[in-house]
């Protein structure tokens, strides 16, 4: 288990942003940028058993690379969220139901009733947009910017979003360079994660 901190930016106009064009960004590149083709699907019982105990199980395929992860609710303030999760390379799309008995929804699993439920219930796909930056204090960051959208059924939503993830270091770094970014670029606060926009488009009753 890691504790997972990061800051979440919605872009709130919908042409593609240059990072490049932002002052002093390329100059804390720690290794070249590099892009994503991500492609996740969230899992959970018909009644929201996952949701509801406060946690996301998702199976996530970057490339060839498979991955399980599971997340707390943690929390979620002026767009800082911060929560637990668990994640571990797969060698296909299927469950290493062993390893999600020593999660947070470990007791969920270990019922065979609830287990036998599961479904995936939304996708996620999107591109990313990779920047590792070293910033003050030795403080490195995973800056990601995704555009893609999520699909429940046929209903739909976008995503268009920077995360900064805190990998080392001092997180009023991140806080200071989320400033700097929102200062250069139409970004505010997002409180709300890739999963919790699943969920809402579940409840939701339109079609976007």
């Amino acid at each position: 288990m890691s504790l997972e901190q990061e800051i979440k930016l919605h872009v709130t106009q919908e042409q593609h942003l240059d990072l490049t064009q932002v002052a002093g960004l390329s100059e804390c590149l720690d290794r070249e940028v590099f892009s994503q083709h991500l492609l996740s699907t969230y899992f959970d019982t018909p009644d929201k058993a996952i949701m509801k105990f406060g946690a996301g199980l998702r199976l996530r395929m970057i490339g060839e690379q498979w991955l399980q992860t599971v997340k707390s609710n943690g929390q979620a303030i002026d767009g800082l969220h911060q929560r637990d999760e668990w994640e571990h390379a797969l060698t296909g799309p299927e469950f290493d139901k062993s390893l999600l008995q020593q999660t947070v929804i470990g007791p969920l699993v270990d019922k065979d009733a609830i287990w036998a439920q599961i479904e995936p219930l939304f996708t996620t796909e999107f591109e990313r947009e990779v920047w590792w930056l070293k910033l003050a204090n030795d403080t490195i960051v995973e800056l990601a910017y995704d555009r893609g959208e999520v699909r429940a059924g046929d209903k739909r939503v976008g995503i268009h979003e920077i995360e900064i993830e805190l990998k080392q270091g001092d997180i009023t770094v991140c806080q200071a360079l989320a400033e700097s970014l929102k200062s250069a670029l139409p970004l505010q606060p997002s409180d709300i994660s890739k999963a919790g926009l699943g969920y809402g488009l579940l409840n939701s009753k339109t079609v976007e």
